[in-house]
């Protein structure tokens, strides 16, 4: 039973082929620089294996149906065997970044769930319209297929209206939907069923917090499986501090360097979410250079690591006071996985509240699952490596029923 998981953006497309008897990631494909003059489509087939191969093309890449056509026939290379015709695939998986109010569960997509996401796209702009790109190219080339939207927004519509709801007037919820939605939510979903199941714990009894940290970082509060409350908010800007992305900050922010620098209201809104976070502090927004700046005695790159990982501990203190109970802490994307520095920092100084970090464990390095927490820690602290792809691609299959074709169409709500 092979799916295959579709990521559109504005310029580039992903796209991963899984074997799900297997739960195996067959090949990887990344379409990019869309519409330039020249485009990239590099394939990997078998990663990680002694059979592991890659494909590159290098052509003019007109739109997305060119990116996808191209990216379908490496899969197909009958060389690579592992997609030897289109026949072979039972499903197709999209991810789709905003789904407003109106999505709590993936859905199989027809006309009016184009129709919905199409509603939603003022609240996501630059995300959904990119969506809806690779939605209509995989329907029209890979017809008869179950299609099914995964959206990042649904796993936090489960979110009280006292969580979700801002403190501003009415009518702005009321007519425009200015609420908190949240994000990395298939992500956040994934981990914290990873977590439960490797501490043998029913999910719907699990309390967690996960911390998805990258270059654009959210914090959820889940209890009993169910998120109640999470960092990011109406956009990916709230919240924690990102790679160039503010995350909280004063409101009255907007209107004081509008009258004292003359900057217009896009001009703040490109500053905060493409040149302020890490980047804006420091210069830089890759921790592994933050890293190297710290270590050569750059004092900026070092009040860039201090900000960062303050902000981390204080949700974590905050979603400690909104859950009462915390079973663990859980760590994942690329900083949340590979970072032992942050992680440290994030937890120091939190032993009364009975989380306690093995040093040794947190900075083993190790590519799965694993506790970093000491004996005494109360709270289990763990890194599981995220799979968003793999999550798309299990939602995609409960969805189409079995796996036939046509075995689609029951609820998961």
């Amino acid at each position: 039973m092979k799916i295959l998981v579709i990521n559109s953006g504005s310029s580039s497309i992903k796209l991963q082929l899984l074997e799900m008897k297997g739960e195996t990631a067959l090949a990887s494909c990344l379409v990019e620089r869309i519409g330039e003059e020249i485009g990239l489509c590099r394939c990997v087939f078998r990663k990680g294996s002694a059979a592991e191969q890659a494909i590159e093309r290098r052509q003019a890449i007109a739109n997305h149906r060119e990116g996808m056509r191209l990216a379908l026939s490496i899969l197909t290379d009958a060389q690579q065997a592992v997609l030897v015709n289109h026949d072979e695939l039972v499903a197709v998986g999209h991810r789709v970044v905003h789904g407003g109010e109106d999505f709590h569960q993936p859905c199989l997509i027809d006309d009016a769930v184009i129709q919905a996401i199409e509603a939603v796209a003022p609240l996501a702009p630059l995300h959904n319209p990119a969506n809806l790109d690779g939605i209509r190219v995989a329907m029209e080339l890979l017809p008869g297929l179950p299609q099914v939207a995964v959206f990042d927004t649904a796993f936090h519509q489960t979110m009280p209206p006292h969580a979700y709801h801002y403190a501003l007037p009415r009518r702005l919820y009321l007519e425009n939907r200015v609420r908190r939605y949240g994000f990395h939510g298939t992500s956040h979903q994934y981990v914290a069923g990873e977590c439960a199941r490797l501490m043998a714990k029913p999910l719907d009894e699990t309390n967690l917090i996960t911390a998805h940290l990258g270059n654009g970082s959210s914090m959820t509060a889940i209890e009993k499986g169910k998120s109640i409350d999470t960092t990011l908010g109406l956009t990916p800007l709230e919240g924690l501090i990102m790679g160039t992305r503010c995350g909280d900050i004063d409101p009255s922010i907007h209107a004081f360097l509008a009258r004292v620098r003359g900057m217009d209201i896009a001009e703040i809104d490109a500053m905060l979410n493409k040149e302020s976070g890490l980047k804006g502090i420091c210069g830089l927004n890759d921790m592994r250079d933050i890293h190297a700046a710290v270590e050569q005695g750059d004092a900026d790159a070092a009040l860039a690591l201090d900000m960062l990982t303050y902000r981390n501990r204080r949700y974590i203190g905050a979603y400690m006071a909104v859950l009462g109970r915390v079973d663990a802490i859980v760590f994942t994307a690329g900083i949340g996985e590979n970072d032992a520095v942050v992680r440290e920092k994030s937890l120091a100084g939190l032993e009364n509240f009975g989380i306690v970090l093995d040093p040794e464990k947190n900075r083993g390095r190790q590519s799965g699952a694993r506790e970093i927490g000491a004996a005494a820690s109360k709270t289990r602290l763990w890194v599981i490596p995220t799979n968003e792809e793999l999550a798309i691609a299990r939602q995609t299959l409960a969805l189409t029923g079995d796996g036939e074709k046509g075995g689609g169409g029951k609820s998961v709500d």
